[in-house]
């Protein structure tokens, strides 16, 4: 990851960024904002954080060309993104290129100068016939990601993966629990591991990373807040699942702070003060490593993120509940508020999507309430014809059509 900070040289601001090529060398490169020390903090700070998104460490001489394969231009190009994007991103990238991408195209021989729309295609329709066309989605993002790259350093003319037909999203409907059935899922892991997460999930929304990675520090009793600004996701690297703490959300406008809901506030408080008390009885044998996260055992271990993904769902299933997953709580969280006449736009921000139309393409079709008012616009702005009136048309056509 590319680090950095501001520098006043000569009374003008200077990006100095830090970086580590794939041989552990560090280097500094110092960008100038053009911008005066006096009165321009903010917009340094704004450029700041744009150069550090867009800056592109350079490739040492020799080390890309054209003609080499596509198959080796992937895995050098994962050591080039590395530093740029973040850990849980390159886990997924390193994923689908090591275990797909890299032994496809090495088999076919092709060079990264030689690579045409017709061999992605060909990718595409020959994997289609194994995994989901969610899972080619995926495969193209990194294809178009890697390509990018290639073009922007002259090593290609164009990105032939533009010119490529994706395939369209699974059709997918997650489950949906009403009240009632929220309510009986509540009873069934009531005293349970998993009643506070399912809780949470349920009433805000959150992802399981934004659960899991819930910290004291993020819950204000005083003001009855609670802020989503910390993640904890697993991530492969090197062919093995490690577990991320990031002190950031999902997106920008995944960062948001809601009201503590109905009695949460006694239930955290309740939470907290049984921690306080495993340290106590523990002793050194209490796991301090993830003090401060609220979801963690008597022991002071945190929750696994895919023990939460997996055994939620066999959990309530051997309790004779409908099969969901875990992230369906999100959506049931959804289902209600749109049941019980919320917005979708406010529905976005409490779900912390960035894009409205994210929120509309998931959640528009259950919109009811909405159609029940664009009917009754409808109703009062035309008036209908009778209902006799028309029958009786009916009647006098049938009649003068008889011999």
């Amino acid at each position: 990851m590319i680090s950095g900070h501001l520098q006043v040289k000569k009374g003008y601001y200077y990006v100095v960024l830090s970086y580590y090529d794939k041989k552990g060398k560090r280097h500094i490169k110092y960008v100038s904002t053009g911008l005066p020390e006096k009165g321009n903090k903010r917009k340094a700070e704004a450029e700041l954080a744009r150069i550090r998104s867009t800056y592109e460490p350079p490739v040492e001489v020799g080390e890309l060309c054209s003609d080499m394969l596509f198959a080796d231009y992937l895995v050098e190009w994962l050591d080039i993104v590395k530093v740029r994007v973040k850990q849980a991103t390159f886990g997924s990238y390193e994923t689908i290129v090591k275990q797909t991408l890299e032994p496809y195209f090495r088999q076919k021989g092709v060079t990264l100068k030689g690579l045409e729309a017709r061999h992605i295609q060909q990718f595409y329709s020959e994997k289609l016939k194994k995994v989901k066309p969610n899972s080619v989605i995926h495969y193209h993002a990194v294809i178009h990601q890697a390509l990018k790259y290639a073009m922007k350093t002259d090593l290609v003319v164009q990105n032939v993966a533009m010119k490529v037909d994706r395939p369209k999203k699974n059709d997918f409907q997650p489950t949906f629990l009403d009240a009632a059935e929220l309510q009986k899922l509540f009873e069934v892991l009531k005293g349970t591991k998993y009643e506070l997460p399912v809780l949470v999930a349920a009433f805000y929304g959150l992802r399981r990373g934004e659960v899991l990675g819930l910290k004291w520090d993020a819950i204000d009793f005083e003001r009855g807040t609670l802020t989503i600004k910390r993640t904890v996701t697993t991530v492969q690297v090197d062919g093995k699942t490690k577990i991320i703490e990031q002190e950031s959300a999902k997106t920008k406008s995944s960062m948001r702070t809601l009201p503590l809901v109905g009695t949460f506030k006694e239930y955290f408080s309740e939470v907290k003060a049984a921690q306080e008390l495993n340290k106590k009885v523990c002793g050194n044998c209490y796991n301090y490593q993830y003090d401060g996260y609220v979801f963690v055992d008597e022991m002071g271990d945190r929750m696994n993120p895919e023990a939460l993904t997996s055994g939620f769902p066999k959990y309530i299933e051997r309790h004779g509940l409908k099969k969901m997953r875990f992230h369906d709580l999100r959506h049931s969280c959804a289902s209600l508020l749109l049941a019980n006449g919320v917005p979708l736009k406010q529905i976005q921000d409490w779900l912390g999507h960035s894009d409205f139309s994210t929120t509309a393409n998931i959640y528009a079709h259950l919109d009811y309430s909405s159609k029940l008012s664009s009917a009754q616009a409808m109703e009062n702005g035309i008036v209908l014809p009778g209902a006799g009136g028309f029958e009786s048309k009916w009647q006098t056509n049938d009649e003068k059509s008889e011999p």
